[in-house]
């Protein structure tokens, strides 16, 4: 093999390696962008799974014989905690959405605690991370859409599988009625 031949091929294998490099290192940015936007989610949910008992509990002391909503709200709640995998925190999500209606339907029928100073200082916390969550599952999912594409689409798909880069789940919603905070306003 002649001097040319050897710098041709030296210089498509340079050129190969960098695309290589290039495409690896910017999988590994896009997965570490879609682990820091599930950690967002992570912080926003424990502020809510936080606030709840303290809510559950001032209505506790106007509503006591509510039990089954209560309880309702307590299991969603503990549901949403233990929930491991993004698809289990949505759907746990979705749960304690649900149960956190039930709960400010409830609250409607009692003037005395819709006029409680504390219920109404929750309430505003709560309507205020919902919002701070809605952003962060926007966050969270458009870091996995990004991911996602590069994990599908030629070339990086190559680099992807021989590396063991997979696509992430979306952070939705199930039911599109559940797409609205909870109203929280009285």
């Amino acid at each position: 093999m002649n001097m040319v031949t050897f710098l041709i091929i030296a210089g498509v294998a340079v050129v190969l390696g960098l695309v290589v490099v290039s495409i690896y290192n910017g999988l590994v940015k896009k997965r570490t962008m879609v682990e820091e936007a599930w950690s967002g989610i992570s912080v926003q949910l424990k502020r809510r799974h936080d606030l709840i008992p303290n809510l559950v509990n001032t209505v506790k002391g106007y509503a006591g014989h509510e039990k089954e909503v209560l309880e309702k709200v307590t299991l969603a709640r503990a549901a949403s905690v233990g929930a491991g995998s993004v698809e289990d925190s949505a759907k746990a999500e979705n749960m304690l959405t649900g149960a956190l209606r039930s709960l400010f339907a409830v609250a409607e029928a009692y003037p005395d605690l819709k006029a409680n100073t504390n219920f109404l200082q929750l309430q505003e916390k709560l309507s205020s991370l919902e919002d701070e969550i809605q952003m962060s599952r926007r966050y969270y999912n458009g870091s996995a859409r990004e991911l996602n594409i590069s994990v599908q689409s030629f070339p990086s798909n190559i680099i992807a599988s021989m590396f063991g880069f997979k696509k992430a789940e979306f952070f939705e919603l199930d039911d599109k009625a559940e797409a609205e905070a909870p109203q929280v306003g009285f």
